[in-house]
């Protein structure tokens, strides 16, 4: 019981409760993005020559592409941020933290230890620059550890995959645990990882055909905005345009769209 955060023992009730919650809002937020999806701002930052390499000659196999990628980039950060992270407090029996970077704190004065714990989606999410802010948050959460005289145990946990453990050696002040290991940690429930999909019963399908209904509808509006901005008479892509739009030098202005 010493390895473990909650030592309370975990509410299922209210684990289930932040389980609807959390897909509620991630389908919610994903559909709102879906939605504001814009043809330009977008075209502007994918790769023509990538398109073309491919040999792509429509402008929905284009927008099918665009689309699909948008949701693969944007749904894991959502889930993460709105599944995740509340499941994890609730989890843990501990608060939403206030400190940047950091998602939970438990403040275990029996055992006079001070829990941070920043939790992310899966395990490929940081890169050098993103770590090093990460151990800056903890460095400065650890000053409420001293402020407490409590033992300070920072933790970074992946809510699914699988991660080789470490401890805070090699002058890391933080540990790493991914899937069962970190659910584990902060339950003492080995199966919990396991359960947590259970928990979510039918609920996804009930958000299935709205979700749907966005994302056909986004794809026709783009395939509508790409064919009248970026396509000739005669419906062949107008590549010349589409590559101008994105890399030329200047921005493009209000009457690009105009010129012939």
């Amino acid at each position: 019981m010493d390895d473990i955060i909650n030592r309370n023992g975990v509410d299922e009730q209210a684990v289930i409760q932040a389980v609807a919650e959390g897909l509620e809002r991630f389908y919610t937020s994903l559909i709102a993005g879906i939605d504001k999806i814009d043809i330009k701002r977008i075209m502007s930052k994918k790769n023509p020559y990538l398109y073309r390499a491919k040999a792509m000659s429509s402008a929905s196999e284009i927008m099918e592409t665009v689309l699909s990628a948008y949701v693969s980039s944007s749904e894991e950060t959502i889930f993460g941020n709105v599944f995740f992270e509340p499941v994890a407090v609730v989890a843990s029996g501990g608060v939403k933290a206030l400190a940047e970077g950091i998602d939970i704190m438990v403040d275990d004065r029996e055992r006079h230890t001070m829990y941070a714990i920043a939790v992310k989606s899966g395990t490929s999410v940081f890169n050098a620059d993103s770590k090093r802010r990460q151990e800056q948050n903890f460095n400065a959460a650890s000053k409420l550890a001293q402020q407490a005289r409590a033992y300070y145990n920072a933790i970074i946990g992946y809510g699914y995959g699988r991660k080789a453990t470490t401890g805070k050696g090699q002058a890391k002040i933080y540990e790493e645990m991914a899937g069962q290991a970190f659910w584990e940690k902060l339950t003492g429930d080995p199966d919990f990882y396991i359960e947590l999909i259970g928990y979510m019963g039918t609920l996804p399908e009930q958000y299935l055909e709205d979700y749907k209904t966005a994302y056909n509808k986004a794809l026709n509006r783009l395939v509508r905005d790409f064919s009248t901005m970026f396509c000739k008479a005669d419906g062949a892509i107008d590549w010349e345009k589409l590559v101008r739009y994105n890399s030329g030098k200047e921005k493009p202005g209000r009457d690009f769209f105009n010129k012939k």
